[in-house]
């Protein structure tokens, strides 16, 4: 019964086994693949196991843009920037909650007011229309009229500028005039819409 005591004893104070050791994955290399490195863009939790020689070679040679167009490489490296979560432009959101209050309360009829009918104030018996946003503006400008999307929004302005560039007029001033107005519409529109 010592005996069995003494050899439960001992086996408490073994050491414990050490796991078996990786070989590096690296052909003809026989020492222990300590080091990790993942095995492609599209698999980076999967790991190749090598020794430090060769890791050193594995990522010298890895190029994690490889096989992609640079119009890819510019997207990914834009996303990156922001830790692949969506971003807008500063102020794009107050701009467009703007732009839709502005729409429900003016352009719907939906007054917050006592006359919830009229659309515009009773002074001196002449019916004033409600005063437009500036993006109303700029899409009268252009001819628009909402629900729109930016592309046709930008279609239309390429449309006007081929129309009223002073150079196709002859250099006429009031074309030029109505070209800057029209840049000027582009650009609110611009800030409006997104790019």
């Amino acid at each position: 019964m010592q005996r069995n005591r003494a050899r439960s004893t001992s086996r408490l104070y073994e050491e414990p086994r050490r796991p078996a050791l990786r070989m590096c994955e690296h052909p003809g290399c026989a020492h222990a693949g300590e080091h990790r490195a993942p095995k492609g863009r599209d698999r980076l939790n999967e790991y190749y196991w090598f020794c430090l020689e060769h890791v050193r070679a594995y990522n010298a040679a890895w190029d994690y843009y490889a096989g992609m167009t640079a119009d890819q490489i510019e997207a990914e490296l834009r996303r990156d920037t922001t830790w692949q979560r969506p971003s807008w432009p500063l102020g794009y959101w107050q701009t467009q909650e703007k732009f839709l209050r502005d729409r429900a309360v003016h352009g719907f009829g939906f007054e917050f007011a006592q006359n919830a009918g009229n659309t515009g104030s009773q002074e001196n018996g002449h019916r004033h229309r409600a005063v437009r946003t500036p993006e109303e503006e700029a899409l009268a400008l252009l001819d628009l009229a909402p629900p729109i999307d930016f592309p046709q929004i930008k279609a239309r302005y390429r449309e006007l500028v081929k129309i009223h560039h002073p150079d196709a007029n002859g250099g006429d001033r009031d074309a030029e005039e109505r070209l800057k107005q029209i840049n000027q519409a582009y650009n609110t529109l611009k800030a409006c819409y997104g790019v």
